[in-house]
């Protein structure tokens, strides 16, 4: 039986456990996104047929044909929505291009929300059936997830428990589906599936993928292989994280590496967690120590965003 390689917590002992359990929940949480950057839950509440059933329905989505799926391509909005192409992506400061398509799904606000007009529209399939019903069931019960693990981070900081929460209630939040196909290029040197980078938002969450792959980058320089293991989720920190804590939580280097031996398809499915557009990414008090200067300049988040989908290529 393969082993997790790093820090497990179980989210039910935060949602549904005493005042000891959610203690030790936030301390162990906490301790692991500071010192790595990552952490693997169990308990995180996300149904795993549903989770199956939204790769079975992306399964169908990607083996359409490319003037197919280009029809949902929106290079206008930043690709926030829709398709994006194989070989688009580019990581941070890396020439070569990830060998990847994927879609994103983002949130669904009522007309007369203020941040409606904000939000890009989401694409929706007319090839797929029942596309929009089950990948909006997964999005909202990811979000839900996310709002916990903010909360409990936010206790771990010395903040009140909506600190974080409050900044990502509304927010530009993304399902990404990635689909890694078996394609030319595996050997060619300084390509793979998705080269080493840090995440742009607050956290990610990673249910369970097809197939492993995942690798972090640990602080001293080794590359440590994170296995794909049934009912857990990957949770690991981004830059924005890095930015409103001051450097006290990390964004962890990460990579996919191409398959070994005979390759076969992979597919993910991260939640990138986001600040509402006009969130302020600012240090917050607790993560300042006396006379201890922001090392970032203060920006929205959709400012520092629309930034990094620039360097992304996909902006």
């Amino acid at each position: 039986m393969t082993e997790q390689t790093i820090p497990v917590v179980n989210l039910r002992d935060y949602t549904h456990g005493g005042a000891e359990e959610r203690e030790a929940f936030v301390q162990a949480l906490g301790k692991a996104l500071q010192e790595l950057g990552f952490v693997a839950v169990d308990g995180h509440g996300v149904p795993t047929d549903l989770i199956h059933e939204n790769y079975r329905l992306f399964e169908s989505l990607f083996g359409l044909d490319d003037e197919s799926k280009r029809k949902y391509e929106r290079p206008e909005t930043g690709r926030q929505r829709g398709y994006t192409s194989f070989g688009v992506e580019h990581a941070k400061g890396h020439e070569k291009a990830d060998l990847k398509e994927f879609w994103h799904v983002g949130r669904e606000l009522p007309a007369g929300h203020p941040l409606a007009r904000r939000m890009p529209r989401n694409e929706w399939p007319s090839e797929i059936e029942d596309f929009r019903t089950k990948t909006m069931a997964l999005y909202t019960a990811m979000d839900t997830c996310a709002q916990h693990l903010l909360e409990a981070i936010s206790v771990y900081l010395g903040e009140a428990p909506n600190a974080l929460p409050d900044m990502a209630k509304d927010g530009n939040s993304v399902l990404r589906v990635i689909h890694y196909p078996v394609c030319d290029g595996f050997d060619d040197p300084g390509t793979m599936r998705a080269a080493a980078h840090e995440d742009i938002n607050l956290i990610t969450l990673l249910p369970e993928a097809t197939q492993s792959g995942l690798e972090i980058l640990t602080r001293d320089g080794q590359w440590l292989e994170v296995p794909s293991l049934p009912g857990q989720m990957i949770v690991d920190t981004g830059d924005m994280m890095r930015r409103v804590t001051n450097d006290v939580i990390p964004a962890t280097t990460h990579r996919v590496v191409n398959p070994k031996g005979t390759p076969t398809d992979r597919y993910s499915m991260p939640f990138f967690t986001h600040p509402h557009p006009d969130a302020k990414l600012k240090v917050l008090a607790s993560c300042l120590k006396d006379g201890e200067e922001p090392r970032y300049p203060e920006q929205t988040a959709d400012e520092y965003l629309m930034e990094r989908l620039r360097e992304n290529k996909v902006g």
